[in-house]
């Protein structure tokens, strides 16, 4: 074998160039090097492609079922239009919506209260206590099955025995029981179950419906709903106890703050009326002779009055007795009730007690001669502010903070009327998402751990320029290729609503949990109203929102900072995109080959300069500045 580099066979080198050297490359009919057995085309060599497919998903089991069904699809690249992820976020489409509620409708009868076994004088303690858990275990497992059965979402119902025992021990002693439901939302708080439970229990008992926040709602919103309770056959009022509550105050500081301007008056006025009273002593004493002469004739024209009297009361007797013959005994009446028609009015504190007095007409059931009136209601509808408007006084511990009331209690609020507190029950009931039930009050917000679903359905609700005319933000506008009338989402809400009340975090973006508690707070408060219509009426007609206030800004003209305060994500226009990628671009002309010569320059004449190659170059060169850091990298801490 020879050396290294002085000639000689080489057995190796003589094997690759005659295999790769010279002669052509060999390839298949793909173009490609690899093998068959590499490539694994089964479809073009008449092979099966044994590849074991148990799991997918479902745009691969849709491409499969189109691929073996031979079905084509062609792209089109014009009208595309850019769907922004986080707008659905928590939200059902039309179809998701219309299945859940057909399931409502399907299982609306298998939605139940718990009912108190059946007892008697003889049933000792702990026998009734055991039936009780028993049944109420039993009322819970038909509940989770009718959720796993069906997939069909319930709100978090009171799972505490004692809670539904002191409802049994209300609807009990009761003989009207009122639930009292939000105006904004009367048919979500009600429970037809409860109306039946009521029946089952005593069939003289009275159900009502107390609709509290009324002063939210229009009178014509109120007849919408007054006319759809009457086609239910309840009794309906509507109540405020917010303006109940400021018209007692309003009465006390009148009281309170009586000026001595009208004292003063008054004074004058008495002695006043004390000089009439003696310059009428006198002349009294002149005109009694003349009195006497003018008896005789007043007596004659009485007798003719007091006749005439007689004889219309002798007219107006037997009108009476006609009208008893056509009217119902009281034993038709008692047997069948005539339901009376429900007013729209919203009733003060005086009209709603003389309401209370007067509808129910039954005997008593608990106390004699005293008609007990039970209130029952979710947390959070104004139950407790009720009690405290009717009896003009705190007599009920008020919170926004579901659950306050842990026991009923009574109060006399007259002689023959007395009220009896439930502690609030939140009774299953359907609701379509968890933010449905975050926005009606009924789980408390601060304990909200995912705010972006409930502001989603926020601003799916009211439109953008009522909540800009409200808080007086600029909310982002959609970017290009998005719908421009779409509503906004959370985070642009959110992110406007937190630059603008100075909600920001450590790292100097807006803080948009904190911003969403706020949010929330309004809507529950009513500050940003939305009324839910009856199932008459359509809800385009029922609420209409007020129109655009504020003039309407443009981004552009907001400061820079603002509008990075705006979107988390910056750059996201086509004009953005298209300043950021030319700006970067070189304006010198691409050249084959070498472009850096370092003794070569460009004189101002055009033509080429050649210098000195040893010299150094950067003597002639200014010095860059230095800069401070926190300047030269301000930029990357903006928000």
């Amino acid at each position: 074998m020879s050396k290294k580099g002085k000639g000689g066979s080489n057995l190796g080198r003589t094997l690759i160039k005659d295999r790769f050297g010279h002669t052509p490359r060999r390839k298949v009919d793909n173009d490609s090097m690899l093998h068959t057995t590499e490539v694994q085309d089964g479809y073009d060599w008449g092979r099966l492609n044994l590849s074991s497919v148990t799991e997918e998903s479902s745009f691969q089991e849709f491409l499969r079922t189109a691929e073996l069904a031979g079905t084509e699809f062609q792209a089109e690249k014009l009208n595309i239009q850019f769907i922004n992820p986080k707008q659905g976020v928590g939200l059902l489409s039309r179809n998701e919506r219309l299945n859940i509620e057909k399931k409502h409708k399907d299982n609306k009868d298998l939605l139940k209260i718990p009912r108190r076994p059946k007892w008697t004088p003889e049933t000792s303690a702990e026998d009734l206590q055991k039936a009780e858990r028993d049944s109420f275990l039993d009322w819970r497992r038909n509940l989770a099955l009718l959720q796993e059965d069906e997939d069909i979402i319930l709100t978090p119902y009171e799972k505490n025995l004692e809670f539904w025992r002191q409802l049994w021990r209300v609807v009990e002693r009761s003989d009207v029981i009122v639930q009292i439901v939000d105006a904004r939302n009367p048919l979500l708080f009600r429970s037809e179950d409860l109306e039946k439970y009521v029946k089952e229990v005593n069939p003289q008992k009275m159900n009502m419906i107390l609709v509290n926040k009324s002063d939210l709602l229009t009178e014509e919103q109120r007849r919408h709903w007054a006319e759809y309770f009457d086609q239910q056959g309840i009794r309906t009022a509507f109540f405020s106890a917010a303006l109940a509550t400021e018209e007692l105050k309003e009465e006390a500081k009148n009281k309170e703050e009586k000026p001595a301007k009208t004292e003063i008056k008054e004074r004058k006025a008495q002695e006043k009326d004390n000089e009439e009273d003696r310059e009428e002593e006198n002349e009294t004493t002149s005109e009694e002779e003349n009195e006497d002469t003018a008896a005789d004739l007043s007596l004659k024209e009485l007798k003719k009055a007091a006749s005439e009297i007689n004889d219309t009361l002798d007219n107006l007797e037997a009108k009476l007795e006609k009208i008893e013959q056509i009217l119902p005994t009281k034993e038709e009446q008692n047997s069948v009730k005539v339901f009376k028609k429900n007013s729209s009015k919203l009733l003060t504190r005086e009209e709603l007690i003389e309401l209370f007095k007067n509808v129910y007409d039954g005997p008593t059931t608990y106390t004699a001669n005293v008609t007990t009136i039970g209130l029952v209601g979710y947390p959070n509808v104004g139950k407790s502010s009720t009690i405290n408007a009717l009896m003009t006084e705190k007599k009920v511990s008020v919170s926004a903070t579901p659950g306050k009331t842990k026991h009923f209690q009574t109060l006399y609020l007259d002689k023959d009327l007395l009220l009896c507190d439930c502690p609030g029950l939140v009774m299953p009931s359907f609701v379509l998402t968890k933010a449905d039930m975050i926005l009606n009050g009924i789980l408390p917000i601060d304990q909200m751990r995912d705010h972006v679903p409930a502001v989603n359905l926020l601003c799916s609700r009211i439109p953008r320029h009522v909540l800009e005319d409200k808080y007086g933000i600029i909310i982002a506008k959609p970017i290009e290729g998005e719908d421009p009338n779409r509503c906004p989402h959370s985070e642009e809400l959110l992110l406007a609503y937190g630059y603008n009340r100075g909600f920001m975090t450590s790292n100097g973006q807006p803080d948009q949990s904190r911003s969403a508690r706020y949010v929330c707070k309004d809507y529950v408060n009513g500050k940003l109203l939305y009324c839910v219509a009856p199932p008459t009426v359509e809800q385009s007609v029922y609420h209409t929102f007020p129109e655009r206030v504020r003039k309407e800004v443009e981004e552009k003209s907001l400061p820079h900072q603002q509008q990075r305060a705006m979107r988390v994500k910056t750059n996201t226009s086509s004009n953005e995109l298209d300043s950021k990628f030319f700006s970067g671009q070189s304006s010198a002309a691409h050249v084959k080959g070498r472009a850096n010569f370092p003794h070569i320059r460009l004189a101002n004449d055009g033509s080429l300069v050649e210098t000195d190659p040893s010299a150094k170059p950067w003597r002639s060169v200014k010095k860059e500045r230095r800069e401070k850091l926190r300047k030269k990298f301000g930029h990357l801490d903006q928000h």
